[in-house]
């Protein structure tokens, strides 16, 4: 059987699930020994940051957003989706991505850049063509967020690359990533709570399209006046709070694969306060707390489950969590207090934190990786194709 052909390349969750679960397992724990001076940065035309915050968006998140939206494309617009030979191609371009990263420094400027633009053009263009062909059986109405979004996101790349923006990238690629999980959260806590408790989580369309126009104001942070990122993130964030109440978080806590999610939830608007409070008060945290609050609290807490319920139900199964799928739950918490909590009560001891961190990162996605693998290498098991 050919390579294409094989179960793997059914649906972009499959491999992309598989290679964010190597790129969050390897990714911060390469960080915490650069960090701490045990292994050499990569040499190249970007600083050591700049390279850690390229790679957890664009390796790691973009695996993840990438297979979530190559297979929740499809069943927007009820299309086959890209398969076979088209998701060779994408992974090989990740990892050529992943090789220029690490080692391109020396490259010809036109090699560098066909490493590092090749995935994320290719699937940009891939998952706009879809939305855009079929728009008129598209189930989301609010699907154009995306053709904004997604475009956008190679702008933000590329600014983080420039040491001279490297900070405007880094925070519309927060902007975009936020925008991303506020319309995922939307949509998947309300069928989460019907299926777990059949209950009907109270959603208002008013509530709904302020909190995202407020969200895709703020991609443009680094533009904007401070008086006006300041309104625009307590708008945000109180209207995110303010949904919250509404979304039964009572009845959530009572379940930890929910649980997690309110939490990261939570994170998203922390995240735009805790960025608000640090500007108007100069506040000096220990760690770029509000990076690694989004980074640690939102992504970290969010995707695991995520990756846990898409790779069982979209493979034939029952999306039910056992013992050790909830238990990776409880070490990216851990990781979360780890990274932002401890260290402003024990900021000398701050290298100790960010190793420990990454440790539950690896632990969580390398043994995430290593029970997801069996499922994403078999057929369906409830007979269907994909």
């Amino acid at each position: 059987m050919k390579i294409a052909a094989q179960p793997l390349w059914l649906v972009g969750f499959r491999p992309f699930f598989l290679l964010a679960c190597v790129a969050g397992a390897g990714l911060p724990v390469l960080w915490a020994l650069m960090f701490s001076g045990h292994l050499p940065a990569p040499v190249g035309r970007f600083t050591p940051v700049q390279w850690h915050a390229h790679e957890m968006f664009f390796g790691f998140g973009w695996a993840v957003l990438g297979g979530f939206l190559l297979t929740a494309t499809k069943n927007w617009v009820q299309v086959r989706g890209y398969h076979g030979a088209a998701l060779v191609a994408l992974v090989a371009a990740w990892v050529f991505e992943r090789v220029g990263m690490a080692f391109g420094g020396g490259w010809p400027d036109g090699l560098f850049w066909l490493s590092n633009l090749g995935f994320i053009g290719a699937i940009v263009a891939m998952l706009l063509v879809t939305l855009l062909r079929h728009r008129a059986n598209d189930s989301f109405r609010d699907n154009y967020f995306f053709l904004v979004v997604l475009p956008a996101f190679v702008a933000a790349k590329l600014l983080i690359l420039d040491a001279d923006h490297f900070l405007a990238g880094a925070t519309m690629a927060i902007g975009l990533f936020r925008m991303a999980f506020l319309v995922m959260l939307e949509r998947t806590l309300t069928q989460f709570m019907k299926g777990v408790f059949q209950v009907d989580i109270l959603r208002d369309p008013r509530l709904d399209a302020a909190i995202k126009f407020s969200a895709l104001l703020l991609v443009l942070q680094p533009w904007l006046p401070g008086w006006l990122v300041g309104a625009l993130q307590l708008v945000c964030a109180v209207l995110l709070l303010a949904r919250f109440a509404r979304w039964r978080p009572g009845l959530a806590m009572t379940r930890i694969e929910l649980a997690v999610m309110y939490v990261g939830y939570l994170a998203i608007a922390a995240q735009l306060l805790v960025d608000l409070v640090g500007r108007a008060m100069a506040l000096q945290w220990v760690g770029s707390v509000s990076v690694h609050l989004f980074t640690l609290g939102v992504m970290g807490l969010i995707i695991p489950p995520m990756l846990v319920r898409i790779s069982k139900g979209h493979t034939g199964r029952k999306v039910a969590f056992d013992a050790g799928d909830k238990a990776l739950i409880w070490i990216m918490l851990a990781a979360l207090v780890a990274r932002v909590g401890l260290p402003q009560l024990a900021p000398g001891l701050y290298v100790g934190w960010v190793h420990l961190a990454a440790c539950g990162w690896l632990l969580c996605f390398g043994v995430l990786g290593v029970r997801m693998f069996p499922r994403l290498v078999a057929p369906r098991i409830d007979g269907k194709e994909h």
